[in-house]
């Protein structure tokens, strides 16, 4: 039987890095859409309706381009960082991210991922929750971080896969879900609607 064509929701090049990484086959959608969050909307509500509506955005766009004659499957996810309730988006300037890196320095914050799989009779979405410890910061580290040109396109101002992995001194749930896609849940979602990679449930 063929398996469903999957599209990827996103240009992300650590999200496609770790789509490939487990051997599936797809191709880049990216969702323009607009990722301003709600009054009163929490950040699991928030990254989980985003994650929903980048996939559906894509699904539309590519029934409406005829990308595949076979069934399309679309996968969105959206990453953010929570400090004491606060959603901490990509830096916007260097006085915001020495904002953010103060805030972060020293204690624990959530990072919350949400994946979403889409089809055309089906929406299958869930919140993977990681809390995160940093080290104490001092304000050279901080500025220093800030010149390699790493935290201006990262939600809460940091990349653990990268540079910024030095200031994380501890980790509790998924590492990949930090980097942008939790590996375990991915494979079993995708698994749900028919996809398989390398190695499948």
């Amino acid at each position: 039987m063929t398996q469903p064509e999957l599209i990827l929701a996103s240009q992300s090049p650590r999200r496609k890095a770790l789509l490939s990484q487990l051997g599936y086959q797809f191709t880049c959608l990216p969702a323009d859409i607009d990722e301003s969050v709600l009054a009163d909307e929490s950040a699991s509500d928030y990254v989980h309706r985003l994650a929903i509506a980048k996939a559906q955005t894509a699904l539309a766009a590519a029934q409406e381009k005829q990308l595949s004659q076979r069934e399309l499957v679309v996968l969105g996810s959206d990453t953010t960082v929570v400090f004491d309730n606060h959603i901490l988006g990509k830096p916007q300037s260097f006085e915001d991210f020495v904002s953010m890196m103060t805030m972060l320095s020293g204690e624990r914050h959530q990072v919350l991922t949400s994946i979403a799989a889409v089809s055309e009779t089906e929406v299958q979405a869930q919140v993977i929750v990681t809390d995160v410890w940093f080290k104490q910061l001092s304000s050279k580290e901080i500025g220093d971080y800030w010149q390699t040109g790493e935290p201006q396109d990262k939600a809460g101002g940091y990349g653990i896969q990268g540079i910024g992995g030095q200031f994380v001194s501890k980790l509790d749930g998924s590492f990949f879900a930090v980097v942008g896609l939790p590996l375990y849940e991915t494979s079993l979602l995708l698994n749900k609607f028919g996809i398989k990679g390398y190695v499948s449930p």
